[in-house]
């Protein structure tokens, strides 16, 4: 059984190993992983900082499977495995308890994948051993290049379905189409692949001989909807010859890149870096000696928490051409969902871009050096609100100061969540990206806001720069 998990919710309960071991299948599914469990080990932990995944601190109970499409009971106790297994037969959701086949609705199975051939294997749970060691030989029977061939064999599939000759004589083409699938011409796809790759190393290797190298353009996506790419990246995209691309990069914006381009994921996935900035640095310059056209396509703006300085050194150092294409910011968008505005004439006058995931060595900011007509927007929270709301109260900030959790900003899954500093630490944490915007722009009554926040001496300055303007 293939299930679809993309955007459904699913729960483990259990914060070990075994949990650990079932939530990266999960997240590559797309689904929303909620753990509960009273502790979490440091794996787990990584993907709860990386917003990744959600943590319920606290012993499993029937409520937490409200709104769960899948539950997967992953503790070394069995009596608890049993108990989830009990919940979820009784409001009918599917429940997996690992290694535990009395409670299973479901069994993991292993998997040969080729592209769109997936191949599943089962022993109905009485061996997982023994399923693995079918899915090494098949794996072994079944290379990588079925995978392509397959692509081909579907393109050849629907010319022949659109032809007369399939509606004249459906049965002769059915026999086609076995012929086409047959052992004898996929070893005749491979050995054409091969000289056609033979072929393609001669001629790389005599145009990189003789070429100049490429242009490197860092290109913001903007916050996720397609709609607010700007028309230069989108013309980028459809012209690249290589898109090394973050993991937050809406599949929709995705989908706009040239077929004929390689495709890199360079981000994060399941709280991991795929790659180091270092061998981001070294892919773009390396890239760039052999295609013309190289993109670096990043979540909102490039030159806002994107490393993009980096990148930039590096490419001046190896003397590569490139160029910055802006984007609509993950705060611009964050703002335009929430309908309000980052300054205001009258409560806000400036505007502080951060994040609360700092660096190590450059320390903690100074939010006590905050004014108040300064608008916060705070990149990256993490996953406790708490921590956020005490080290904003400790920074001097009111309790009842207006913020406003923006989650997935222009997106279909968009979350607005209205609040204030003191009630922030109870807050329900969204799924990420999400950001805050804290200040007095924060709110829709502004007057009220304006009148209870301002001294007296910052009315008569306020005053004073209205009579200039």
């Amino acid at each position: 059984m293939f299930v679809k998990l993309q955007g459904r919710n699913v729960l483990v309960v259990g914060g070990g190993a075994i949990a650990a071991g079932k939530i990266p299948g999960l997240l590559q599914a797309q689904a929303r992983v909620r753990v509960a469990a009273p502790r979490i080990n440091t794996e787990i932990s990584d993907w709860v900082r990386a917003g990744q995944i959600e943590w319920l601190a606290k012993e499993f109970a029937s409520a937490d499977l409200e709104g769960v499409h899948l539950v997967i009971a992953a503790t070394s106790l069995q009596h608890v495995n049993a108990a989830v297994f009990q919940e979820a037969e009784a409001r009918g959701i599917l429940c997996n308890a690992v290694d535990d086949i009395a409670n299973c609705h479901f069994y993991y199975g292993s998997i040969v994948q080729r592209g769109d051939l997936q191949i599943a294997i089962s022993t109905n749970g009485k061996s997982p051993a023994l399923a693995q060691r079918v899915r090494k030989e098949l794996e072994q029977q079944y290379t990588p290049e079925y995978a392509a061939w397959l692509d081909s064999l579907g393109e050849a599939r629907e010319q022949l379905r659109a032809s007369a000759t399939y509606q004249e004589n459906a049965e002769e083409s059915k026999a086609v189409l076995h012929r086409l699938a047959s052992r004898e011409m996929f070893s005749r796809f491979v050995r054409a692949k091969e000289r056609q790759s033979a072929a393609n190393k001669v001629a790389g290797a005599n145009n990189a001989a003789r070429r100049d190298p490429g242009t490197v353009y860092l290109v913001g996506s903007g916050p996720g909807d397609p709609d607010l790419l700007t028309v230069k990246a989108a013309r980028l995209l459809a012209a690249a010859d290589i898109v090394l691309h973050d993991s937050l990069v809406s599949a929709e914006i995705l989908a706009l890149i040239s077929p004929r381009a390689e495709i890199i994921d360079v981000g994060k996935r399941a709280g991991r870096k795929l790659l180091t900035q270092d061998e981001i640095n070294a892919l773009l310059v390396s890239y760039a000696e052999s295609r013309t056209t190289v993109v670096r396509l990043k979540g909102g703006d490039p030159s806002l928490f994107g490393r993009a300085a980096e990148e930039l050194e590096a490419l001046r150092q190896a003397n590569i051409s490139y160029e910055v294409v802006p984007g609509i910011s993950a705060a611009m968008g964050a703002a335009a969902a929430a309908g309000i505005s980052l300054t205001d004439r009258r409560v806000a006058s400036q505007v502080l871009f951060s994040t609360f995931s700092r660096s190590p060595e450059r320390g903690n900011l100074e939010w006590s050096q905050l004014t108040a007509d300064t608008t916060l927007v705070l990149y990256m929270p993490g996953a406790d609100y708490r921590e956020v709301a005490e080290r904003l109260r400790d920074s001097g900030l009111p309790a009842d100061l207006p913020c406003v959790i923006v989650s997935r900003a222009t997106s279909a899954e968009e979350q607005v969540r209205w609040t204030n500093v003191g009630s922030l630490r109870t807050e329900e944490k969204l799924p990420a990206p999400a950001l805050f915007i804290v200040g007095r722009v924060a709110s829709h009554h502004l007057a009220e806001i304006s009148e209870s926040f301002w001294t007296a001496r910052e009315r008569e300055s306020q005053r004073r720069i209205e009579s200039i303007i």
